[in-house]
């Protein structure tokens, strides 16, 4: 595994945050939905410092919501690295992320079960983390190379 190859992921997964963050700004245009504070109430969890109210968590809101994508962004680039390319990587990046962001808002208490959420807010997370692991896989995949072959070309039609 190459070092260059994570640090291309870092920034395609800092990439992918930036076009998730672009929807989710449209959706809660659309939507009305207000601004999420869980990333840093998670981030200040994991880091044991004092609970802030919302307005002055911005910074940390960030930092969670960037960091969490360039790392994962990071494990992505090492997945184009080995093969794991096109949309099965981003599927399983995806997945991926899911189980991250679960895995540090329920382990802290933050967060709740995802089939516990309304079904609408469900749907708009998944399709958030879709749109984020997509974006990523596509950055990556463009700036890392993959193994020789990979993917495999496609044959033309030929008649028999």
């Amino acid at each position: 595994m190459s070092m260059s190859a994570a640090v291309k992921g870092l920034a395609a997964g800092f990439a992918g945050v930036a076009v998730m963050t672009a929807g989710e700004k449209l959706e809660q245009a659309l939507t009305r939905r207000p601004n999420s504070f869980v990333p840093a109430h998670t981030l200040e969890r994991v880091l044991g410092l004092a609970e802030k109210p919302d307005e002055k968590r911005l910074w940390l809101n960030w930092t969670m919501h960037y960091g969490q994508g360039a790392i994962l962004g990071a494990v992505r680039g090492l997945m184009a690295e080995r093969g794991f390319r096109g949309p099965v990587g981003s599927f399983l990046l995806m997945n991926l992320r899911l189980l991250n962001d679960q895995t540090l808002e329920n382990a802290t208490g933050v967060g709740a079960p995802p089939w516990t959420w309304p079904v609408d807010e469900q749907a708009i997370d998944l399709l958030h983390k879709a749109v984020y692991a997509f974006a990523t896989g596509a950055f990556a995949d463009k700036l890392v190379a993959g193994p020789p072959g990979v993917p495999e070309s496609r044959k033309p039609w030929t008649k028999r």
